[in-house]
């Protein structure tokens, strides 16, 4: 357990190429399995290679808690088919014209922050899949909800221009702490920088010493 510096593709932009829960990493199909290994022992998770859509940028077309996943129009009933017989999660695809699903949701077991641009159409499909509440909001004055918000079962990092009240009404839907919080050397949108799981933290290369200090606390590692 603990935060680590990491890079993919030799990219500080971690968050863009993987996702993980308690018990798996997504990694780009292709990616070799000497380079993940490293990453793997940090999160403490089994690796599961796949592409999203023919895609290796998993981050943002992934929607992932414990308790199920959900990806964008886009994927196809291969993809879908290989990641259920592999995670044996609840899977399904969000018939959406908007695909980086992953920059419009955010979620842990407790709950999900969910993009205005969805205007309430899909949030029982959401609810269903994974397990827990779901609120909609624009975070910062941004309807990109999933790139300000990253969160695990015991806390949550959000984009530094945040308000309180932004700040209490996501705390409360995920049942966690949540701090204002930057990446890679003063990056607000978090999720481009971050793989998280409630065992551990990945962050991208660039990560200061001063953030690395309020990331262990605003995911209590």
């Amino acid at each position: 357990m603990g935060i680590f510096r990491y890079d993919l593709y030799k990219s500080p932009n971690v968050g863009i190429f993987a996702k993980s829960n308690d018990n798996m990493v997504l990694l780009p199909y292709g990616y070799a399995e000497t380079k993940s290994k490293k990453l793997i022992d940090y999160l403490e998770v089994n690796p599961v290679f796949v592409s999203i859509a023919g895609n290796r940028l998993i981050g943002p077309m992934v929607v992932l808690n414990n308790k199920g996943m959900i990806l964008p129009s886009l994927a196809s009933d291969e993809e879908i088919a290989y990641i259920k017989q592999v995670t044996g999660l609840k899977v399904e695809r969000l018939e959406s014209n908007h695909t980086a699903i992953g920059n419009l949701i955010s979620a842990n077991d407790y709950g999900a922050i969910v993009s205005p641009l969805f205007k309430s159409e899909f949030d029982k499909q959401i609810e269903d899949i994974l397990g827990v509440p779901v609120h909609t909001m624009s975070i910062a004055d941004f309807n990109q909800t999933g790139s300000m918000l990253v969160s695990n079962n015991y806390g949550a990092g959000i984009h530094p221009n945040a308000s309180e009240k932004e700040i209490e009404i996501v705390s409360s839907i995920l049942k966690v702490d949540v701090e204002p919080l930057t990446i890679n050397g003063g990056v607000p949108y978090l999720s481009s920088g971050i793989i998280c799981n409630s065992k551990s933290l990945v962050v991208g290369n660039m990560t200061t010493g001063p953030e690395l200090i309020m990331l262990s606390r605003g995911f209590k590692m």
